[in-house]
């Protein structure tokens, strides 16, 4: 049996500093299917994470979500996005510096660039500096190893920089976005 496209899964890819703390938000959002961590927009094939980490690949560490439209649109993901991360900061996210660690949109079709464009104007209220966020695209998906897919369930747990990180970033989804977390 086949989904029709009102049903079938969509597919939004965000960038927001670490993946492994942007992957731990959406996971816990209602709607969500999965989320893979991965490399996109940069010039090197295949990059590995030792390669984007140097800073010269031109990608950024990112996140590639699937989900039910139906439970979760492309406005309210992008609008978690905004407020589970700091999009005023210039190719940084807390002590990740560089621009593998710059907030990004990828829209992958019309509607989402429009839409990534209405997400920046609804969230620069929230904001007293500018936000930086950027749109970008098109640009070839490439996911991480293996390792880095699903980390806060796993290894993450144990992590002393996740374990800083990623907490505060869960508060702000359950304070702000409550009906979009997962019973």
């Amino acid at each position: 049996m086949s989904s029709s496209p009102e049903t079938a899964p969509q597919t939004a890819i965000v960038a927001g500093g670490c993946f492994w703390c942007t992957e731990a938000v959406f996971r816990m959002c209602e709607g969500v299917e999965n989320v893979e961590s991965g490399y996109i927009g940069g010039t090197v094939p295949n990059p590995t994470y030792k390669q984007v980490c140097g800073g010269d690949t031109g990608h950024a560490e990112a996140i590639r979500i699937t989900y039910d439209a139906s439970k979760l649109s492309y406005a309210d993901l992008l609008d978690v996005f905004m407020a589970t991360h700091n999009p005023t900061t210039l190719n940084r996210q807390g002590g990740d510096v560089g621009t593998q660690y710059r907030s990004a949109i990828f829209p992958l079709s019309p509607e989402q660039q429009d839409e990534a464009h209405a997400a920046l104007v609804r969230a620069r209220p929230d904001h007293k500096d500018p936000i930086v966020t950027t749109i970008e695209g098109p640009a070839t998906w490439y996911p991480a190893e293996d390792y880095h897919q699903d980390y806060w369930e796993g290894e993450g747990q144990r992590n002393p920089y996740c374990q800083a990180v990623i907490p505060p970033k869960l508060a702000k989804l359950r304070k702000g976005f409550a009906e979009k977390v997962k019973g």
